[in-house]
């Protein structure tokens, strides 16, 4: 049944469409980057002085950051990142991030088209703190869309 009140953002999920893929990689703490906007043109009009004409030219969209904690588990994700950022093998890959509901259904669903990673880097190691070593993960893609999700 459909809600109006507001979506919680600490319940979600991401999958890769990628092989191998294992527990840990649709695992993550945070993910950011869900953004688009759109770049214009300005045109001054001959006469007007009080403003430009702005005219939409292309869609932008913003990297894709996903951090999670680091494990000692084999990772797909970890190991298409490596191959491309380090042996220059890129596979571009699609995802699906999911904002899920208290029983874990998704009640808002994204789907990401022709990710590829561009940086990968890990928090900082202290011994004067305890803190989890964090995974980042950029991802840089064509663009997003929201899916439709049934209303059950």
């Amino acid at each position: 049944m459909a809600s109006n009140d507001p979506i919680v953002g600490f319940h979600f999920s991401v999958i890769f469409e990628l092989v191998p893929q294992f527990s840990i990689d649709t695992k993550f703490q945070s993910v950011g980057g869900l953004k688009v906007t759109m770049e214009t043109e300005s045109y001054t009009e001959g006469g007007q002085n009080r403003f430009k004409h702005n005219f939409p030219l292309r869609s932008g969209y913003q990297d894709l950051v996903l951090k999670r904690g680091l494990t000692s588990d084999l990772s797909g994700l970890s190991m298409w990142c490596n191959q491309a950022l380090e042996s220059f093998v890129f596979y571009p890959a699609n995802l699906v991030v999911s904002l899920l509901n208290e029983n874990g259904n998704p009640v808002k669903v994204w789907y990401v088209s022709h990710a590829i990673p561009i940086s990968y880097e890990f928090s900082d190691f202290n011994a004067e703190e305890n803190k989890i070593v964090i995974e980042t993960i950029t991802l840089r893609y064509n663009f997003f869309k929201e899916l439709p999700v049934p209303n059950f």
